[in-house]
């Protein structure tokens, strides 16, 4: 099979390396919260130091190639993902830039052989990753300064 290119990222080739993690996520709908499973691209630099042991939200990684994820405007779920898993918002432009994070950063690759898993992330979802949340700024989030902070003295 002869390695393509995408009309949106001519860089990048099918054959090209990416990592897909399945991150463990939260939607807030009518004042309940509700897990889902979410397939995110994970960029070299952010690879690199889950693997030296942060928390994370992501249950695995996997390593494969651009091809077998994205064909023409199409994604395909690995089969090492369950089916009920999600792509994640803008995956497209997300996997794209991911996937240029490797070219860039070689030794990356060998973090996590092609076509192999990653399980021993420290897991954990204590601190709720909710996509859809809204942040409202209020009065009281205003910092109160000092009467002096601005007059030159």
């Amino acid at each position: 099979m002869t390695a393509t290119s995408y009309p949106k990222a001519p860089d990048l080739s099918t054959d090209d390396y990416i990592v897909l993690g399945l991150a463990t996520c939260f939607v807030r709908e009518d004042g309940e919260v509700h897990q889902v499973e979410v397939i995110e691209p994970i960029p070299s630099a952010a690879l690199e130091a889950l693997l030296k042991g942060i928390p994370t939200s992501y249950q695995f990684a996997y390593a494969t190639s651009l091809g077998s994820v994205v064909n023409g405007n199409d994604f395909q779920i690995p089969s090492e993902f369950p089916t009920t898993a999600q792509f994640s918002e803008e995956f497209e432009q997300q996997v794209f830039s991911a996937a240029r994070t490797y070219k860039r950063h070689e030794t990356a690759k060998s973090l996590i052989p092609q076509g192999t898993c990653y399980k021993d992330f420290k897991y954990s979802i204590d601190r709720k990753r909710i996509l859809n949340a809204a942040r409202v700024v209020t009065k009281e989030d205003n910092i109160k300064q000092h009467p002096n902070t601005h007059k030159v003295l």
